[in-house]
């Protein structure tokens, strides 16, 4: 895991080296501090002025130098901790987006954004306490307790006495805490979940009327979180007073033990200034050992959500380039060779199994087929965003594994179920398509996917603004944008993944001509419920739980196919009653 995290650093070295070079000067200066202090207090009864000027001067000069190198080491442990946290981030993402849809189904949504918000923020908070504050409470630690056995090796002894027992107290509190702060991190995930869910979802939520089942889960979720953190602040929390009580009855014992040995030795041993560095020293001992601990506490925290950044870092991506990819693609053909799928490796059934097609490149393909029949899956497989599990898929002759997956993706557009649009300007999200698309090019896409005649009815027409996810225009102008867009790519393969639903039938008639009259070198493949939508391909494909049940034209399969044969008299008999209430 550390290895992992710690090649996250990169250019943040340098801050990370000098923050505890820094740490280290700025406690050496503190520990020297006590001594000159006590020799100031000695000097005092000799009266002489001189050498207590020279004292004064050198304390100044001293409590200058660490007050200037503990500027410079929280600087640079702000700046490396900071930058440490940035480039996780951007880790994080980056590989993110190179995953699969197979490693992102292995993590949800809702821990994805724990893992770059939450956990990173831990991990962030406890790597500047390393660099600084783990180096300078031993530092501390050791100095203060060599400077003590310097001035007097009794007293010094009973404050050693003393310090295990406050660290053993310490660290049995920090372990019962532990186990609480580890699941605590992990209902974060359920959390971001709830509010993620209720988000995207709010259009539900009010028209059902379930805002109140909502926040009681939201409630519930938030309940949990507090209370497993309440319980383990409160553990946490102990600390305080155990730490206060230790050292009140240490500076208790070191004043009575040294005023003692000061009224029997006159003196000799040890003197008033001695005793006021011992007390220092004392403070400096206890209160390293507490710091010691809060490091062991905040690292303990900080490790549950390293390990599951480290998850995301390590985890490769199923979906690799070749050694020598291909960034050609000459055709829109495509040749299923008795491909089956899983989703994972794990899975007893196959998604699919024995896929044999092959589709001339230019054809138009209409698939249909009942819910979870796989009609998603097969498309899918076309533009690698899964791989198959068992046999070969072909595009131009060629397997998909052999391309480059960059050229493969940009020669299959694939307008999928769920349409998404971004937060930005319509010209913006057509872009997406092709980033230096003109004018005149944006226009002729909209026209085919009858987009333009919405769009020039908005004021600002194609700089009209989309909110985040589209949600100031309808379904179904959703779905035209959408297609539009995925046609500026000018792909070879066209995959339309029920992209029609919201769409009236005309409109959807009319986008299928324009298809057919201005696409006729690329490959349409038309996912679709309606069978007059896939009625005029070239070629139908019945799916049915992952088979093909039946391939052929729509008077074949009329005739061949009972699947088929049963949607259509379905949907005819459905739009007569229709037309008959109308």
């Amino acid at each position: 895991m550390f290895k992992i995290l710690m090649k996250s650093i990169r250019e943040y070295k340098k801050a990370s080296i000098l923050t505890p070079l820094f740490v280290t000067l700025e406690v050496i200066m503190e520990c020297c501090l006590p001594l000159l202090t006590a020799e100031l207090i000695n000097r005092m009864e000799d009266n002489n002025i001189k050498i207590m000027i020279y004292l004064m001067i050198a304390l100044v000069v001293l409590a200058s130098l660490g007050l200037l190198f503990g500027f410079l080491s929280a600087k640079y442990a702000a700046e490396a901790a900071s930058g440490f946290a940035k480039n996780l981030r951007h880790d994080l993402y980056y590989k993110i987006q190179d995953f699969s849809f197979e490693n992102i189904d292995k993590f949800s949504a809702s821990s994805l954004v724990t893992r770059m918000t939450t956990d990173v923020a831990n991990v962030q908070m406890s790597y500047g306490m390393i660099i600084r504050t783990a180096v300078r409470s031993p530092l501390m630690l050791i100095f203060s307790i060599i400077m003590a056995f310097t001035l007097n090796a009794k007293i010094a002894g009973i404050i050693l006495c003393i310090a295990p027992l406050v660290a053993l107290s310490f660290f049995i509190v920090a372990k019962c805490a532990m186990p609480l702060f580890d699941k605590v991190f992990k209902k974060y995930d359920k959390l971001n979940e709830s509010i993620q869910e209720n988000i995207n979802g709010i259009r539900v939520v009010k028209t059902y009327v379930r805002e109140d089942y909502e926040q009681d889960k939201f409630d519930k979720a938030a309940d949990e979180v507090c209370n497993d953190f309440t319980k383990a602040e409160r553990i946490v929390a102990i600390n305080s007073p155990v730490m206060n009580f230790a050292m009140n009855i240490t500076l208790i014992i070191v004043c009575i033990l040294g005023a003692h040995i000061i009224l029997d030795t006159w003196g000799l041993d040890l003197n008033v200034g001695d005793l006021q560095a011992l007390l220092t020293y004392n403070i400096q001992i206890l209160n390293a050992i507490m710091f010691l601990n809060f490091i062991f506490v905040m690292i303990s925290i900080s490790m549950s959500g390293g390990k599951r950044i480290a998850e995301v870092l390590k985890e490769e991506s199923t979906l690799k380039n070749p050694e020598n990819p291909i960034y050609e693609i000459n055709n829109g053909s495509i040749e299923f060779k008795n491909v089956s799928f899983k989703y994972s490796t794990k899975a007893e059934k196959f998604a699919l199994e024995n896929i044999n097609l092959s589709i001339p490149s230019g054809a138009t393909v209409g698939i249909i087929g009942g819910t979870g029949s796989a009609k998603t899956t097969l498309v899918n497989l076309i533009s690698r965003l899964y791989d198959v599990t068992e046999g070969e898929l072909l595009v131009a002759g060629k397997n998909v594994k052999e391309y480059d997956l960059k050229t493969l993706r940009d020669m299959v557009s694939v307008v999928l179920q769920k349409n998404v649009l971004f937060s930005g300007t319509i010209a913006e999200n057509l872009r997406w398509g092709k980033k230096d698309a003109t004018q005149q090019e944006l226009e002729h896409v909209c026209h085919l996917a009858c987009a333009d005649e919405f769009i020039n009815r908005f004021p600002d027409k194609y700089e009209t603004h989309i909110d985040q996810g589209g949600t100031n225009v309808s379904g179904g102008q959703k779905q035209r944008l959408c297609i539009a867009r995925a046609l500026l790519k000018s792909p070879k393969i066209l995959i339309l993944d029920d992209s029609t639903s919201a769409v009236d039938t005309k409109t959807d008639a009319i986008i299928r001509s324009s298809f057919k009259k201005y696409l006729p070198d690329t490959t349409k493949i038309i996912i679709a419920q309606r069978i007059s939508s896939v009625s005029d391909a070239d070629i139908i494909i019945v799916l049915d739980g992952g088979h093909i049940d039946g391939i052929g034209s729509h008077d074949e399969l009329l005739a061949n196919n009972q699947i088929y044969k049963e949607v259509h008299d379905i949907q005819n008999k459905i739009s007569s009653n229709e037309g008959g209430a109308l």
